[in-house]
């Protein structure tokens, strides 16, 4: 008991302001840079770093919490445990498949795990403090947010769940918050559902806070079209109370509407922010990347352009008053959500600064736009693409726009003659798959349609870039950026009722590879990591990111595929997890050296963080939890804290 005691009474001197040493929301600052000004780690030194601790996360106090909902599949893929965890909008990570950022705040680190709770830690040893069991579904995959509270309210960390709850809880105690909402829950289904009781509803990434409200986004279907709403929403940080709601497909009458037609946008289920948000604060202005509409391949149902999917909106943080928008796809059929955090950094050309925001999207573009009137700062052309292998049904829009700079990041065409030499067995393996019809399988350019014949589309469904969290290097001006060229393997079919047509795999498959030994049908790379002058548009470096250990030697810097985001710190340094084949690695910043590689439990499909802990060291934290969509084989349930040894 007099344990207890003391540290209840210690933990409020350690909430006390905010400083360089630690890591207070997911992208360490409202701008989203995940930069950190920590050096004692560097370039110098950085292969002196080992293993501090390791802290397991199915082993946090408190009884097991209820399962997560299996993940959403299309015909054709199988439940198996490297599904686990869901797809495309986000889906909750069950015991071993977290993909959580934690937080660093005054000496405690704060996390959701996979196991269904919400831990505090001592951030030098991974010693668990406390623990909050979710008992009503899972709390979101990708982690919480903190305000620093005020005269009114304490310290509080907020997180949503799989179940569509807001939860407050006080950072000191990991207790409900009693004046948010009913006894710190806000249960944010009511006005979201359409009427549809049992429309998938919940949040799997942070809000975020500004000043005075707490922003959610919205984890929902992938189909059918009709469920809940993607609405971004805002709250009130004491009482929980709405305070302002963007219809992300607007309702008739209001700016977007015009590219609907007829009833179409009602009842409409997608368009959600799955990811994460970023605020300018000195402006007021939150940057929402919006999901695709419903359903994912098909849009027979929704034809025109279909704003807000896949779009960047930029809107007053206080008020949810729109500022402007730009759609990176227009009618998107490919499931190429925008879900990356809006990255914000200033554009320096001839002395002047320029504001400026930056979307990564499946797409593999890179869009820079600025970040006040919504502006390409490198350009944009309405590019002709394919029309003719529309489904039937379906109306493809006819452009799509195409950053000037930076080029594609990512692999978005495919011939047979681009097929995987990297062994005899796999080349003949994938030619195989691809003759495997009368004049091979439906493959092309950029944009490509997903058809009733078998086809290959790049970047895949899972896109060249996803959720990955770039970051940034204000003294270089370089952005971080970590992409795969991965394909999609799919047939389109149509439903019994000849309504509508679906998605459904080829052959046993649904990614353009073999499956046996995860190894892509296309030639290498399968992974990079690439650094972009933001004041150019010019890429800066890249390097291959990732091995296939199952190659000799000489062969094995293939690349590999990657979900999850990287670090950047004043020490030089780039830190990145992500790829499948269980790698912590760092890269120098200015060259894109790979300067230190470590083995690790699984693979780590999050995004990196560091901090100064109380004994004066830097760490550098990532979790380690494998599986997930990638057909990643390894398992683990571990956050993993690095530092220089003696």
């Amino acid at each position: 008991m007099r344990i207890t005691i003391l540290f209840v009474i210690a933990l409020p001197l350690c909430l006390r302001g905010q400083s360089a040493n630690d890591w207070p929301t997911f992208g360490r600052d409202m701008a989203g840079t995940r930069y950190s000004p920590l050096k004692e780690v560097n370039t110098g030194n950085v292969t002196k770093l080992t293993r501090a601790w390791t802290y397991h996360m199915d082993v946090a106090t408190g009884a097991p919490a209820a399962p997560p909902p299996a993940p959403e599949l299309h015909p054709g893929e199988t439940p198996t445990p490297s599904a686990r965890g869901g797809r495309g909008r986000g889906g909750f990570g069950g015991a071993r498949n977290s993909e959580v950022s934690p937080l660093v705040i005054n000496g405690v680190m704060y996390l959701t795990t996979g196991s269904g709770k919400v831990v505090a830690l001592e951030p030098e040893t991974g010693k668990e403090l406390w623990a909050f069991t979710v008992k009503d579904g899972s709390p979101a995959t990708r982690g919480l947010e903190f305000w620093s509270g005020d005269q009114q309210a304490p310290p509080t960390l907020l997180f949503g769940t799989s179940s569509g709850k807001l939860f407050a809880l006080n950072a000191r105690t990991g207790k409900p918050v009693p004046g948010f909402g009913n006894e710190g829950v806000v249960d944010m289904k009511p006005g979201a559902l359409n009427g549809l009781a049992d429309s998938s509803f919940g949040l799997s990434s942070p809000p975020i806070v500004y000043r005075n409200v707490v922003i959610t986004g919205a984890h929902v279907q992938e189909g059918p079209s009709i469920g809940a709403a993607g609405d971004t929403r805002a709250w009130d940080i004491h009482t929980g109370k709405l305070v302002w709601r963007f219809h992300s497909v607007p309702r008739p009458g209001e700016k977007g509407s015009e590219t609907w037609q007829g009833d179409d946008w009602k009842n409409r289920s997608g368009t959600n922010v799955w990811g994460m948000f970023t605020i300018d604060t000195e402006r007021g202005i939150l940057y929402m990347p919006f999901g695709e509409p419903t359903t994912d391949y098909w849009g027979g149902d929704r034809k025109g352009a279909n704003l807000f999917g896949t779009s960047l909106v930029a809107v007053d943080a206080l008020t949810g008053k729109m500022k402007w928008y730009f759609q990176a796809v227009h009618h998107d059929t490919w499931d190429y959500d925008l879900a990356a955090p809006p990255v914000l950094f200033d554009v320096v050309q001839k002395g002047k600064k320029i504001p400026a925001v930056a979307e990564l999207a499946k797409t593999g573009y890179l869009y820079i736009l600025n970040r006040v009137t919504g502006e390409p700062i490198f350009g944009m052309e309405e590019k002709k693409v394919p029309v003719d292998d529309a489904l039937p049904g379906d109306v493809a829009w006819p452009t799509q726009p195409i950053p000037v700079k930076p080029p594609s990041l990512a692999r978005n065409s495919f011939q047979r003659d681009e097929i995987a030499t990297i062994t005899p067995e796999l080349q003949k393996y994938c030619q195989d798959l691809f003759d495997s019809i009368p004049g091979g399988l439906h493959a092309g350019g950029p944009f490509t349609h997903y058809s009733t014949t078998p086809s290959v589309i790049f970047p895949s469904s899972i896109g060249g870039g996803n959720w990955n969290p770039p970051s940034f290097d204000p003294t270089l001006g370089y952005l971080f950026v970590n992409t795969m060229d991965f394909g999609s393997l799919n047939t389109m079919v149509k439903s019994a009722d000849g309504t509508r047509y679906s998605r459904t795999g080829y052959n046993g498959l649904s990614r353009f590879w073999n499956a046996d030994t995860n190894m892509p049908c296309n030639q290498p790379p399968w992974g990079r990591l690439f650094a972009i002058n933001v004041n150019t548009g010019d890429i800066a470096w890249q390097a291959t990111l990732g091995i296939t250990e199952s190659l000799p030697v000489e062969k094995q810097k293939t690349g590999r595929p990657n979900i999850g985001g990287s670090l950047a710190t004043a020490g030089g340094l780039v830190f990145i997890g992500a790829t499948d084949d269980s790698r912590f690695r760092a890269f120098d910043s200015k060259s894109g050296k790979e300067l230190w590689v470590t083995k690790i439990d699984a693979g780590a499909h999050s995004a990196p963080i560091t901090f100064r802990g109380k004994d004066g060291k830097q760490y550098v934290v990532v979790t380690a939890t494998g599986g997930g969509f990638l057909g990643d084989r390894s398992h683990a349930d571990t956050l993993i804290a690095f530092a220089l040894g003696e």
